[in-house]
């Protein structure tokens, strides 16, 4: 088993305005997340949020603290996301089993001590796609399924947004300190994902684009409103995204992602829009 981290800082606007495409993709975009029989990490100085995937094949594998957290285990201070995006699996949280299929979800809090991943199948492994962030505060263990998540649909096609949101790791689904998860589901002929776009300086985000066709792209857009800049991506790659940043992308197919956010502010409301006339 390998286990592996980077670490990523925060950056000012002023200075990613002169970033080139090499230092905008070292410091935003998250590739190799899903790697066999590996947990693969990055931490973020944008509010301490860790991002992670862990593919079990050959045997389960554990998640372990690492040097920047300073502590004994990894949840010791901090709680974590989890959604399935591969095959069917399981995970054993202080001997407890959680079992997720595609999609599903589990919050796990704070103080748990040992995480274990597991998949069902060598042949069709589960793919565990993770978000961490600081906790104050133990809160219960919970999974949660596609259907218990609460749903919204949005866009059109006629605007080449209409998709599913499914909210399945919020403070109206589940409790948590700070955490947040959903999924995004853009219907056939539909592209373009968080259109209008807008920023949220209360809060972070990541986005973990996948279900992207084999041979083709995501393009995600970021930067201030009136300094956009764009970033190409791959099948299940992920991106960060400051507070400062817009977080939007457009497809050549349609495709799913993932978003996870966590600050100071637990309402998912809590966005302040640009209009698309108004972008540059």
């Amino acid at each position: 088993m390998a286990e592996n981290f980077k670490v990523r800082y925060a950056a000012s606007p002023q200075d990613v305005k002169n970033y080139d495409t090499t230092r905008l993709r070292e410091e935003f975009l998250i590739e190799n997340l899903m790697e066999s029989d590996s947990v693969n990490l990055v931490y973020s100085h944008y509010d301490r949020f860790v991002t992670g995937g862990a593919v079990p094949v050959k045997s389960s594998l554990k998640l372990g603290t690492f040097e920047p957290l300073k502590s004994e285990y990894f949840l010791e201070r901090r709680e974590l996301g989890i959604i399935n995006v591969g095959g069917s699996g399981y995970v054993l949280v202080d001997g407890e089993r959680f079992d997720l299929d595609y999609k599903e979800a589990l919050y796990v809090g704070k103080s748990n001590k040992e995480i274990i991943f597991h998949s069902i199948e060598a042949s069709n492994p589960a793919k565990f796609y993770l978000n961490s962030t600081p906790a104050h505060k133990v809160f219960p263990t919970k999974k949660i399924s596609q259907e218990e998540a609460e749903i919204v649909k949005l866009g059109s096609i006629e605007t080449a947004n209409a998709r599913t949101i499914r909210k399945l790791i919020v403070n109206s689904v589940v409790e948590t300190c700070q955490v947040q998860m959903g999924m995004t589901e853009l219907k056939s002929g539909s592209v373009w994902n968080t259109m209008p776009a807008h920023v949220h300086d209360r809060r972070m985000e990541v986005y973990f684009y996948f279900e992207v066709p084999k041979d083709q792209a995501v393009c995600h857009f970021m930067g201030e409103p009136q300094e956009t800049r764009h970033i190409w991506m791959a099948n299940e790659q992920a991106v960060i995204s400051p507070p400062w940043s817009i977080h939007s992308g457009s497809g050549t197919s349609n495709y799913t992602f993932i978003w996870g956010m966590a600050g100071e502010n637990l309402d998912y409301g809590d966005m302040d829009f640009c209009k698309i006339t108004d972008l540059k």
